[in-house]
């Protein structure tokens, strides 16, 4: 299928794309990432306590159906984040980036105590679900506007060094899933089975709502970025919606389908955990060791390709990354299958962390090039949110589910290749349409 070319929009000077000085981009790049980390250290803790999730609020007799029950909880979440994208974008584009951060900051930790506190349902009964869908809704609509928000923010600390500033996106985004994958290796390993199921598991929200605050205090106080467009000057109302729908919707085509392979593997490195455990008969505490391997790789090594991919082009290192991905993923899930140990494991892990590090180190700023400024945070949260639906909300639920159905471990392997695909045409078309390099 094409993608409807259009004609590309006058990109009106703004402060999105001005360049600020050193200290101040760096104020802006730890009041962004904080609550960013914060944020998707929740999002990692429930993929990782999916096991123990599922037994507390989704009791069954096969633990199969538990886990996929647990992990569909987990999808439907996402379905919700392409409203909060919208809803939570357009009112950081209207009212300001720094507002937007701190309602999101502020809907997460409410998610996040829900869970924690919420009773199993041998207390309560049919409520406990029920409670943990909607701490996941509350959570996903706080996420869908937190991409956008806070990587407008980052691009706009200085716009000659957005790969740079950009990465910091996912870097944080590794460091909160590198500190959920600490807890967990922890914990499963000091305490028994039956301790996680009782009340182990909710430790790391705990944690959460310990850092919520102080993410909070420091996103209050960081420095604002001034709104694109100002609607007295302009000559009639922002409506950011509207906006991007009428005039870029190319941007939320190449978007989401760049950003399509980067998000299936992130949650198929977090299932690869619940996959040793599951397929490869190893320890929770072992298998769950493996993840933090990624986690440190993803926090460290996405700031030096986003430099890197200042000097030498973002889609120069990009391309080449995705194309290896392609074609190694089934190689690299037959080894693991074939090999048993966690010694393969780590390696097969370090090699999908150094590919996702170099191929989303640049992969923000990339995504921000497809929107005008005046209309960057709305664009970016709902192509990253529509994206993530359909290509990594329900990843572990279909990694599961094709596990399962086929009887073939390997069949995660063959979906991510075929996500490959389609990000490798996003950005063969990001280059057709819009420049983007």
């Amino acid at each position: 299928m094409s993608i409807p070319k259009q004609k590309n929009q006058p990109r009106p000077a703004g402060p999105q794309e001005t360049a600020d000085s050193g200290p101040s981009a760096t104020r802006g790049i730890v009041a962004a990432t904080i609550g960013n980390a914060l944020e998707w250290f929740d999002i990692a803790i429930y993929a990782l306590l999916a096991i123990y999730i599922g037994r507390n609020f989704f009791p069954s007799d096969d633990p199969g159906v538990e886990l996929i029950q647990a992990f569909a909880v987990f999808g439907v979440s996402y379905l919700i984040r392409p409203v909060g994208g919208l809803v939570l974008g357009a009112f950081a584009d209207k009212h300001g980036l720094k507002k937007g951060l701190t309602v999101t900051i502020r809907l997460m930790v409410v998610g996040t105590a829900l869970i924690a506190f919420m009773p199993n349902y041998q207390s309560i009964g049919i409520l406990a679900p029920v409670g943990i869908v909607l701490a996941r809704l509350i959570q996903g609509f706080s996420a869908g506007g937190e991409f956008g928000a806070a990587t407008a923010y980052l691009i706009a600390q200085n716009g000659k060094r957005k790969g740079f500033l950009g990465s910091f996106q996912f870097a944080s985004q590794g460091l909160g899933s590198l500190l959920a994958a600490i807890f967990v290796a922890v914990l499963t390993t000091v305490l028994s089975d039956a301790d996680m199921t009782a009340w182990g598991w909710r430790i790391p929200f705990l944690f959460g709502l310990l850092v919520g605050p102080a993410g909070f205090l420091i996103r209050r106080n960081m420095r604002e970025v001034p709104v694109a467009v100002d609607p007295a000057k302009d000559g009639r109302e922002h409506s950011p919606v509207k906006e991007v729908f009428a005039t870029q919707k190319t941007g939320i085509l190449l978007a989401g389908g760049a950003l399509a392979v980067s998000t299936a593997l992130n949650f198929i490195l977090q299932y690869m955990p619940t996959f040793a455990i599951k397929e490869l008969d190893m320890e929770p505490g072992i298998a769950f060791t493996s993840l933090i391997i990624t986690g440190v790789i993803l926090t460290f090594g996405t700031p030096l390709v986003g430099h890197l991919s200042d000097r030498y082009g973002r889609l120069n290192i990009m391309v080449p990354t995705v194309i290896v991905l392609m074609i190694g993923v089934v190689p690299l899930f037959l080894w693991v299958i074939t090999a048993r140990s966690f010694l393969v494991l780590a390696l097969v892990m370090t090699i999908l962390g150094l590919l996702k590090a170099a191929y989303f180190g640049a992969l923000p700023s990339v995504m921000s090039d497809a929107f005008d400024p005046r209309t960057r945070a709305t664009g970016l949260s709902f192509s990253y949110n529509t994206a993530v639906v359909a290509f990594g909300g329900f990843t572990p639920m279909i990694a599961a589910f094709l596990v399962q159905q086929t009887g073939q471990a390997v069949a995660p392997g063959y979906y991510l290749a075929v996500v490959a695909v389609i990000s490798l045409v996003a950005l063969a078309s990001g280059v057709k349409l819009r420049g983007i390099r």
